[in-house]
């Protein structure tokens, strides 16, 4: 079993080396290596929802979707490992699965990212996803990421999101968000005044807009509710200081052509 296991592990270099790189029509560039069970037209549609004003800012990144990634020390027969994979920077080598294999599945991890010859190569692991919503917010929330490590966050959402964490909106987008908020405003007060943890108040301000930006995408990509976003570790955002926050996003990134953004408080019967 060890060797057949083996036999389906390349690693991502290669991978890289091998698959056929498209650009799509917003200049994103992509690719897809092994069983991914995913249509060609589906991805194709994933990829090219991200609007070209955000697109722009990746022009050093490829994204390779694949059926499992995972890093190059895994655990031994014994349940040993030497380490434990990272979903961003890591600095061993990252394998690739052809195929969908449950003795990998432990082992792999969402995405991996690879410094390749001159561009960032991102891994995605779409049978470790359950479904195309997993997938695709996988998939925005890393474009998230690499839009605000480029660009940084626009100023008019820095005022947008921190008066809405100053006036104490109910929940947040994700536990990095959640956290790095409280963070910023736990240091208390002084003469009334609210003393403000800068390193947090920005880690809080970048999470919040690679969230807002994930979702914002993902609705041009899918339909989808909401509350399908809730997590047990932290109160989900108030719908209508999310919409504040997505309508901002959509006006300062445009959908592409032939996709749609639309907020509904009740789905179309």
């Amino acid at each position: 079993m060890a060797e057949s296991v083996q036999s389906v592990l390349v690693p991502a270099s290669q991978v890289a080396r091998e698959v056929e790189v498209q650009k799509a029509p917003n200049g994103v560039s992509y690719g897809a290596y092994g069983e991914t069970t995913i249509p060609a037209h589906e991805l194709d549609r994933m990829v090219q929802a991200v609007p070209v004003s955000i697109a722009g800012a990746l022009t050093r990144k490829t994204y390779y979707f694949v059926p499992l990634a995972m890093s190059e020390s895994r655990p031994d027969g014994r349940g040993n490992s030497t380490d434990s994979p990272s979903h961003r920077g890591a600095s061993e080598a990252t394998l690739v699965a052809s195929t969908y294999s449950p003795e990998l599945v432990d082992q792999s991890i969402c995405h991996r990212n690879v410094a390749l010859d001159g561009i960032d190569g991102v891994f995605i692991s779409t049978r470790l996803l359950s479904d195309r919503f997993a997938l695709a917010f996988e998939f925005f929330i890393n474009v998230g990421h690499a839009f605000v490590d480029a660009v940084g966050v626009p100023a008019s959402f820095t005022e947008l999101v921190w008066n809405q964490a100053l006036a104490d909106v109910r929940g947040e987008t994700s536990q990095d968000a959640w956290e790095s908020r409280n963070l910023s405003l736990a240091a208390g007060s002084i003469d009334g005044k609210a003393r403000i943890d800068e390193k947090a108040k920005t880690n809080y301000i970048e999470s919040a807009f690679s969230d807002a930006v994930a979702i914002y995408q993902l609705s041009l990509s899918v339909d989808f509710d909401y509350s399908e976003l809730r997590e047990r570790e932290y109160p989900l955002l108030a719908p209508q200081a999310l919409a504040e926050r997505l309508r901002l996003v959509a006006k300062l990134f445009p959908p592409n052509p032939k996709y749609e953004f639309a907020i509904r408080y009740r789905r179309r019967a």
